[in-house]
């Protein structure tokens, strides 16, 4: 058998089965390889220097077993049940995000930047053709920081069986001519009020539209209601007056 031990350099030992083995050096060995032909060399060479390296005694008891651990290997960790919190919590906290948001879409809602009323109604009959002119005089108040123009104007009647009729108000140039047909409908009048009209804030204007609804006088007079709707310019709801 041949046993090679240097300090600080490969240590090589070949030899014939034995077996236990204990190698031995009197000083400190680092990076040491070894060769060996059988792992097992003659316990002759165990002394009373440092051990390097011993086999375990065959004899000595085995390594208890550490305490076992209860897994269940069917239960899934990326489930809402191992994510999320408690059914009845994240409930509470769904419905409270829900308020919430309901009172910021009630305080933030998009509102109608002027109001008024509709202040007369005069009405004239066209012969044999069952039309109504109608001349609707209102009151518009700009209640808004800022200016209010108008887009459009019209309005719309809904008669006593439930038919809604809508007519686009005509133009003020034509009101003389209606007028002169047709002079009841001049009665309670104000200056007509065109589109493009222009209010300033918190002001107010009174003014007259003339519409034609295709029904007879008697289901105009039996109506359910008649309104009229004013379109400002940059504002996504109308201004509607009855």
């Amino acid at each position: 058998m041949t046993v090679s031990v240097t300090p600080n350099k490969v240590t090589k030992v070949i030899g014939p089965p034995s077996r236990h083995a204990c190698i031995y050096a009197p000083f400190s060995v680092s990076n040491a390889s070894f060769s060996v032909a059988d792992l097992h060399f003659p316990s002759l060479f165990c002394s009373s220097a440092p051990t390097i390296n011993c086999m375990p005694d065959p004899n000595s008891a085995p390594p208890q077993p550490g305490p076992i651990t209860d897994f269940h290997i069917g239960d899934e960790f990326g489930t809402a049940k191992r994510n999320l919190p408690p059914a009845r919590i994240l409930a509470i906290c769904i419905v409270g995000v829900a308020i919430l948001l309901g009172i910021i879409a009630f305080v933030e809602r998009a509102k109608p930047q002027g109001a008024g009323s509709v202040n007369n109604v005069a009405m004239a009959e066209v012969p044999d053709q069952n039309i109504v002119l109608a001349a609707i005089t209102f009151t518009l108040h700009n209640s808004a920081e800022k200016s209010l123009w108008v887009r459009s104007l019209k309005a719309q009647l809904v008669t006593a069986d439930g038919q809604s009729y809508e007519s686009q108000a005509a133009s003020a140039i034509d009101f003389d001519r209606y007028y002169q047909l047709f002079p009841s409908l001049k009665e309670g009048s104000a200056p007509p009020l065109s589109p493009e009209t222009r209010l300033q804030p918190n002001t107010e204007v009174k003014g007259t539209i003339v519409v034609s609804f295709p029904v007879t006088k008697e289901a105009f007079d039996n109506r359910k209601s008649l309104a009229v709707v004013i379109q400002p310019y940059d504002q996504p709801l109308p201004i509607t007056l009855k």
